[in-house]
């Protein structure tokens, strides 16, 4: 049998005590243990994700990022900044002339060839036109007749107005009532020059040597008991035969009226011969107004007005006594005016027509085209040459409102061909005052004079334009971006950079607080004070795509903000 060995136990010395001997854990204890233990591991696993998800979604969503957006500056420099103005236009000949026939005809001669260089004057050809000719005089005819036709209606309403032909006073006046109808040759009244009279009287012809038109003239008024100087105005040679058988001839005298005299009133004369002795007339006579004439009216028509239309009252020259109206007269005459016009037009087109059925070339040019040839049958309104100067081009371009108060007329601007890449000056001849409104801005049209002496460019070439507008060199310059426009507490509007400094300088102004409605947005693109940022005032000029001017308010080397640092500028 085997050998069991049994365990030896230790002597014991007196007062030594053997402590007792754990027993073992049981199995099931154990298994137990190790489910808790697993159990706390997992719950830990999930509250790290939990912990994870909630700060991924505070971290993208509602997190206010200490670290990105952190401010960047740079430093203020000294540059040059130009703005420039660049695009493109389409030259085109500045004159150009195309000759279209008014009348058909048949050509004779043709003195040009496409491509011929003319000049203003040269021929071009001959065309033979009787339909030309016959309707340069029917409208010449015509013309004629309106013109005819304008008169009489100028007269006719010149005539509804009645006016006294000369200074005088009216006598034998006629009464006229509002809206009366008047005919034509109805008696006015009658107008007499009482500013001087006149005397017939007869002398022998005895003196016939002795009297001359001019002479002077005492004549004697009895019933004033005066004498008045006039003289010898005509000299009548007729033979009136006095009782005696003596014959005599006619002298008429004129003298002032001093306003006290009238017609009818008895006088005499004494002139003087040659040799002293006074030449008596036959007999005395009656004075007589110096002229005397019945006012009719010229035209019919209703009353319109009364003027100063009374018996024995003085009227001047060219004053209106009477004015008929008519309905008609002033629309009659504005449509006679009107035909005239057309028929002008019509008339120049006929002579026009004419001349060119011998045409000369009304610029110096280039013939673009000619389709004419000797013995051809041509119709009315055919084009049959064109002519082009192209030794001066135009180019039409758009200058929008930021730069169009820059362009004058008389400014030179650099141009390219685009088709050669040759490059050629052009100068602003007429700069548009009407802009055209457009997405985003208002465009101007401006005119450029090409000098295209050497032919390089062709009608329609397409040219590449650029004008520097305004430079600024050696001056202060930012970023665009580092411009900003706020409000001050006063709510005023400044224009600003923000300067980085350890405290605010003495030209900062203290922005608003920023309102809750502006959001995040505004608010984290502005730096603060507690960044090391400022707004100070600045005075800009022009501007290029980068960088702007500063004209006042920091000088080279002051470090601005610029913009805020994002993910990407961190590289994550």
């Amino acid at each position: 049998m085997p050998e069991v060995t049994t365990p030896q136990t230790q002597p014991q010395t007196p007062g030594q005590t053997t402590p007792p001997i754990s027993p073992r854990p049981s199995a099931k204890k154990k298994g137990g243990r190790q489910k808790v233990i697993k159990r706390l591991v997992a719950l830990g696993v999930v509250v790290a994700i939990l912990a994870g998800l909630s700060y991924g979604i505070w971290y993208l969503v509602f997190r206010k990022d200490s670290t990105v957006g952190q401010p960047q500056f740079q430093e203020a420099q000294i540059g040059t900044i130009q703005s420039v103005v660049q695009g493109y236009g389409t030259a085109v000949p500045k004159e150009s002339a195309a000759i279209t026939l008014s009348a058909a005809g048949t050509v004779q001669e043709v003195y040009v060839t496409v491509g011929q260089q003319v000049f203003a004057g040269d021929p071009l050809y001959t065309i033979d036109s009787q339909a030309a000719r016959d309707k340069l005089q029917k409208a010449q005819e015509n013309l004629d007749g309106l013109y005819k036709d304008l008169a009489s209606l100028q007269e006719e309403a010149a005539n509804l107005t009645v006016r006294a032909p000369f200074s005088g006073k009216l006598q034998e006046v006629q009464e006229f009532q509002p809206d009366q109808s008047v005919g034509k040759q109805a008696t006015v009244a009658t107008l007499v020059n009482d500013k001087k009279l006149k005397l017939s009287l007869y002398f022998s012809y005895a003196y016939e040597k002795d009297i001359q038109v001019g002479q002077s003239v005492d004549v004697s008024v009895p019933a004033v008991m005066r004498d008045f100087t006039g003289q010898v105005e005509k000299i009548n040679k007729v033979s009136y035969i006095s009782p005696e058988g003596a014959v005599h001839f006619e002298v008429v005298i004129v003298f002032d009226n001093p306003g006290t005299l009238t017609a009818g009133m008895d006088a005499s004369a004494i002139l003087t011969a040659k040799d002293g002795t006074a030449i008596y007339p036959y007999q005395n006579g009656k004075t007589e107004y110096y002229e005397t004439r019945t006012i009719v009216t010229k035209a019919a028509g209703p009353v319109v007005g009364v003027g100063n239309l009374l018996n024995y009252a003085n009227v001047e020259e060219g004053e209106a006594l009477l004015t008929l109206g008519s309905s008609t007269i002033d629309s009659d005459i504005r449509a006679k005016q009107e035909q005239i016009n057309t028929a002008q037009q019509e008339l120049e087109t006929a002579q026009a027509g004419m001349e060119n059925f011998n045409a000369v070339a009304p610029i110096d040019g280039t013939v673009f085209s000619c389709s004419l040839q000797p013995g051809q049958e041509v119709k009315e309104g055919e084009t049959v040459i064109t002519i082009s100067n192209t030794t001066t081009m135009l180019v039409d371009i758009q200058v929008d409102n930021r730069n169009i108060g820059f362009i004058k007329a008389g400014m030179t601007m650099e141009l390219t061909d685009q088709a050669t890449n040759m490059p050629c000056m052009g100068t602003v001849v007429s700069v548009g005052m009407q802009g055209e409104v457009g997405t985003g801005m208002t465009t101007y049209p401006v005119q450029l004079s090409v000098d295209n002496s050497g032919g390089t460019l062709t009608s329609g070439s397409w040219l590449n334009y650029k004008l520097v507008t305004s430079e600024a060199v050696d001056c202060v310059t930012v970023p665009n971006q580092s411009v900003k426009r706020v409000n001050d507490i006063n709510d005023e509007i400044y224009t600003v950079v923000f300067v980085k400094a350890d405290s605010k300088p003495e030209n900062a102004i203290e922005m608003a607080p920023v309102k809750a409605e502006d959001g995040m947005e505004q608010q984290d693109a502005m730096p603060t004070t507690d960044e090391g940022f400022w707004p100070v005032p600045v005075t800009i000029g022009i501007s290029d795509t980068y960088n702007v001017e500063i004209k006042e308010g920091i000088e080279a080397g002051t470090e601005v903000f610029t913009n805020r640092m994002t993910d990407q500028s961190m590289g994550w």
